[in-house]
């Protein structure tokens, strides 16, 4: 090229000189990148919106007496302070920690024991599937509560069950005795959704570990311990984080089976009832809404210890 066409333009008209492969690539990305955020431009906004802002703003009561008709007034940690004075509180603490206790472990029970009879190859599976898992789909639904206070009741279909063999029942639902144990068989029942989840990891178990421990003469129990529960750990460990996170946030079932008072005699008193209570009938919102944030952090230290001891008894499959 002559030092004379070096120091002219290019002249209007001419092909425009190729752009480099690197910018077409980051022009590319940057329009690809507009794309998605445009599509996760919902979930933003209904993240903000309806989680971290509310949530920011519950964090915000929860350090004010507000009683939704005047101004909330600061108090700083005073509403925190409160709970361990009152006794209602530590009761509903020690109500709720029993159900959990106790309708997890029912639930989780039940559910694999079922999944374990399903694996074993049955006909028309998908009908008893259905089947076991109807309960669950009904939801503790206001519905299935109230069919389960009507079967508990003195006058309900347990008792005239009962009747007909000549046992006189009891007034499960009034006795405080029982009142509790009605709701962890109503959680129990609902079995279906971690039932599923077991049915499916028992599938993934390798036919040969079983047919191999068989000719070592291995019966089915130990074979169940040895091999089913050590390979469907992690499955078992999902389901246990689940329910108990759903176990402590329980309320229509309580609500609706004790009439919404937590009777009798504070018996089914869960801690989201008493929750309930102490911001829409004492309007006692700054105190619910630190009632609120003591169950997120319990059922974070939960969650926590569960995974920090999975590493003990969870083994994963390479």
């Amino acid at each position: 090229m002559s030092a004379e066409a070096a120091t002219h333009p290019v002249e209007a008209g001419s092909a425009p000189t190729a752009e480099p492969a690197p910018v077409r690539r980051r022009r590319k990305r940057h329009k690809d990148n507009g794309a998605a955020y445009a599509f996760l431009t919902p979930w933003f906004l209904g993240v903000f919106g309806f989680v971290l802002i509310p949530m920011g703003y519950s964090l915000y009561l929860s350090l004010t007496k507000f009683d939704l008709l005047s101004s909330p007034q600061w108090v700083g940690f005073d509403n925190y302070l409160a709970m361990w004075q009152d006794e209602k509180f530590l009761h509903s603490v020690k109500v709720t920690l029993t159900y959990v206790v106790t309708s997890v472990p029912l639930k989780l029970a039940a559910a694999l024991l079922v999944a374990a009879a399903l694996n074993r190859g049955l006909r028309a599976l998908g009908f008893y599937r259905s089947v076991f898992y109807l309960p669950s789909l009904l939801g503790a639904s206001v519905a299935v509560s109230v069919m389960w206070r009507q079967i508990f009741s003195g006058q309900g279909l347990l008792n005239q069950v009962l009747g007909i063999f000549g046992i006189r029942g009891a007034d499960w639902i009034g006795d405080p005795r029982f009142a509790l144990w009605t709701l962890v068989l109503l959680s129990g029942w609902q079995f279906g959704t971690p039932m599923l989840i077991f049915l499916a990891g028992l599938k993934q178990i390798p036919r040969e570990l079983y047919e191999a421990a068989e000719l070592d003469g291995a019966g089915r129990i130990r074979m169940f311990f040895r091999i089913t529960v050590p390979m469907l750990s992690p499955v078992i460990f999902f389901n246990l984080v689940l329910e108990t996170i759903n176990a402590f946030q329980t309320f229509t079932p309580a609500y609706v089976v004790s009439g919404g008072l937590g009777g009798p005699i504070d018996s089914t008193m869960l801690y989201t009832l008493y929750l309930y209570r102490k911001g829409f009938s004492s309007l006692q919102m700054g105190y619910a809404s630190a009632m609120a944030w003591v169950l997120f952090v319990v059922i974070g230290l939960f969650t926590a210890l569960y995974f920090a001891s999975s590493r003990r008894w969870v083994t994963y499959a390479d």
